[in-house]
């Protein structure tokens, strides 16, 4: 899956660009790239890219400013690429928007799966049309609404709304998330759906603090709640 999609790189690393940019475009990819935060943010509003790849550490930006900053304005995927690996930094990545984060050093193959799991995902979700009071999820059309007003979802945070609302009712465990929607490989990344459900909570929750919708079941993980 790739069809010429446009990837923005933003990196300050010449090499490690170019070794980027090699494989991607190996695979028919389309790769803009910046060196410094503020060029990257300039060029996402000049190309308009399928998503993109993002360094922690970079001259006049940082790589988290520059995620929160795109959050604000689009829901285009971001995978953050950095040498920080530790749960505090992926945490607060994660809280910042983010989609996916990859741990330098990496391999490039690792990184075209990542960009392709994350460019489908909540392609293979049944049609179903959901509807709990003024929240409606529409799986069919892709959509989701709040008293009658889109809310712009990441694909992550789509995906992850869109496994609760198939199983509507139901307890969804946190390993059963991370498996549908990241994969087999994350099956103990659970930072990763805690993240996805605090954002889906600002979106969708007119209280996060008290959610109605999203409710967390206890040593079990999270349920989409149809009984308001």
């Amino acid at each position: 899956m790739s069809g010429g999609q446009r990837i923005l790189l933003a990196d300050d690393d010449p090499g490690i660009v170019e070794a980027i940019r090699a494989a991607l475009e190996a695979h028919a990819f389309e790769v803009v790239s910046t060196g410094d935060g503020e060029a990257a943010l300039a060029a996402f509003e000049h190309t308009a890219p399928h998503l993109v790849l993002l360094d922690l550490v970079m001259p006049r930006a940082s790589g988290l400013d520059v995620c929160r900053r795109i959050r604000q304005r689009a829901a285009t995927p971001i995978i953050v690429l950095s040498v920080k690996g530790s749960e505090a930094d992926i945490v607060s990545v994660l809280d910042s928007g983010a989609d996916d984060y990859l741990v330098k050093p990496f391999r490039l193959s690792e990184l075209l799966a990542r960009v392709r799991a994350v460019l489908r995902r909540g392609s293979r979700i049944a049609s179903r049309l959901v509807i709990c009071q003024d929240l409606e999820i529409d799986t069919d059309q892709r959509s989701v609404s709040r008293a009658g007003q889109p809310v712009a979802l990441t694909p992550t945070e789509y995906a992850v709304l869109a496994e609760l609302a198939t199983n509507v009712g139901r307890v969804v465990t946190s390993r059963q998330l991370l498996q549908r929607v990241w994969g087999p490989q994350y099956s103990d990344a659970t930072d990763y759906v805690k993240g996805v459900i605090r954002r889906l909570r600002v979106k969708l929750e007119p209280d996060p603090a008290h959610p109605r919708y999203l409710l967390t079941e206890p040593h079990l993980g999270y349920r989409l709640n149809d009984t308001l």
